[in-house]
């Protein structure tokens, strides 16, 4: 049956769902549903452009959505996000966007209310914070970009590698915020380096410092990025995706190959 209004939700990481022949649904009516960020960065083009190949992302997200609704399935949800005024241009059924970092694809456009559709399987909940989304909760998105986009962050393929919990929070200067962020699975650590890449739940930014043996790292982050994305609400010890960056993983696993077969 449908409940409106009825929050729930299960914790990232640790997604387990019975197998059910029914489903149920949990939405927000539109009375509840707040005001929306909407960063028009890369304004679409009404001629249309081509898609960059591999369906890539820049890291720059373009504002916030809200879940307006949770349709529980067998071994998936469907989540219906509701996205900013003007934010839906040309967005069609099997194109894809990053939620919170994670590509997911349109199964359905709701256009008089604004909302898009996504099947969310079980091991994409269990892997990304995806499946700790409830009613109500914000989340960042992303459209694939077009060929003749401006690339302002870095090549984002919204494959997620692990989570990582936000371990401190402070304040430096007036407005911006270092977070000190520890990655679920430390074996990632090898890849995330001082001034390199990394997308936390879809956002393009530039490590600082690094602890190694504790997959720990700092980054610092202005207001504008607090203001446009999630991050600027993350509690301390709330969960983010992270996506290493694709070349620094390359760099680092053809090292370590090389040096296993003696070659360096």
């Amino acid at each position: 049956g449908r409940a409106c209004g009825v929050r729930g939700g299960a914790r990232a990481g640790s997604f387990t769902r019975p197998r059910a022949p029914s489903r149920q649904s949990s939405c927000l009516p539109p009375s509840r549903r707040q005001g929306l960020v909407f960063s028009p960065f890369r304004p679409r083009d009404p001629g249309g452009k081509r898609l960059l190949p591999n369906r890539v992302f820049t890291g720059i997200v373009e504002g916030k959505a809200e879940v307006s609704c949770v349709d529980e399935g067998e071994e998936f949800r469907t989540l219906t996000l509701q996205f900013p005024e003007g934010s839906l241009n040309r967005a069609k059924v099997g194109a894809s966007v990053a939620i919170n970092g994670t590509c997911l694809t349109i199964v359905e456009v709701l256009r008089d209310t604004c909302e898009l559709k996504f099947d969310v399987i079980a091991e994409t909940l269990r892997r990304t914070n995806l499946g700790d989304l409830v009613l109500g909760d914000a989340c960042n998105f992303e459209r694939a970009a077009r060929i003749g986009d401006e690339i302002g962050g870095h090549n984002v393929s919204g494959h997620v590698h692990t989570t990582a919990s936000l371990c401190e929070q402070e304040r430096t200067g007036d407005r911006n915020v270092r977070f000190r962020v520890r990655l679920g699975d430390p074996e990632y650590a090898k890849y995330v380096l001082p001034k390199g890449y990394v997308a936390i739940d879809g956002i393009s930014l530039t490590v600082g410092e690094v602890s190694d043996d504790e997959g720990e790292f700092n980054l610092y982050l202005i207001p504008e990025t607090l203001r446009v994305t999630t991050l600027g609400e993350k509690p301390v010890g709330g969960i983010v995706n992270v996506e290493i960056d694709s070349q620094t993983q390359t760099i680092v696993d053809t090292i370590e190959k090389l040096k296993a077969r003696g070659d360096l």
